[in-house]
């Protein structure tokens, strides 16, 4: 199973429009496979429009999207509105609970750690440890490594939430065991993170 992130950057002001004419083009892609979810920013780089699409392996990937564009519905007419895109393909985490299909939740939050090159296995190793006690306390929606894309050496753990009170209650609690977040050996590079909403709320 691999993840591909879609991120565009819009322009202001045109959310409503691009997931208007999203949600209208979906149901033809649809057709070959769903998307695991679509949101918008809240809180972080704002603007911000992202798909995320799970394929079995890149190859299915590759073949889903070419049968996909000879739609003439496909993709939705949003070019107009789009300033930037970035795409990664996330390989997840051999002990990641694996995304299932639902209803999505009110708030995500989706953090990305940029690491050394050469300490992702000792990265591994620790959030193999930790995650257990952190999932008593909130989900783990998707987690992995990007494995393609301009972020590589950086991995992305994406959580849902009720609310934000939640997210903050449960990042408390979280902390106070003590056991969280893991104690890796080198410290990470960088850190970003965004609170997204699903897309057509």
């Amino acid at each position: 199973m691999i993840y591909e992130i879609r991120t565009y950057t819009l322009k202001p002001r045109s959310m409503a429009e691009v997931e208007k004419r999203w949600a209208e083009a979906y149901p033809v892609r649809e057709r070959y496979s769903a998307a695991a979810g679509a949101f918008k920013t809240e809180f972080g780089p704002l603007n911000e429009f992202i798909q995320i699409w799970p394929y079995s392996s890149i190859e299915e990937r590759y073949r889903i999207r070419a049968e996909a564009s000879k739609e003439a519905a496909w993709p939705p007419p949003i070019a107009e509105f789009i300033l930037n895109q970035r795409v990664e393909i996330l390989n997840p985490f051999p002990f990641a609970p694996e995304w299932t299909p639902g209803p999505p939740a009110p708030l995500y939050e989706l953090r990305q750690y940029t690491y050394r090159p050469g300490t992702l296995p000792d990265i591994q190793q620790k959030w193999e440890a930790g995650l257990a006690g952190r999932m008593q306390f909130s989900p783990v929606v998707m987690l992995g490594n990007i494995e393609f894309g301009p972020t590589v050496n950086s991995f992305i753990h994406l959580w849902s939430y009720d609310s934000i009170e939640q997210r903050n209650e449960a990042r408390r609690l979280a902390s106070a065991t003590g056991a969280w977040p893991p104690a890796v050996a080198e410290p990470y590079l960088a850190q970003q993170n965004k609170i997204l909403v699903p897309a057509g709320q």
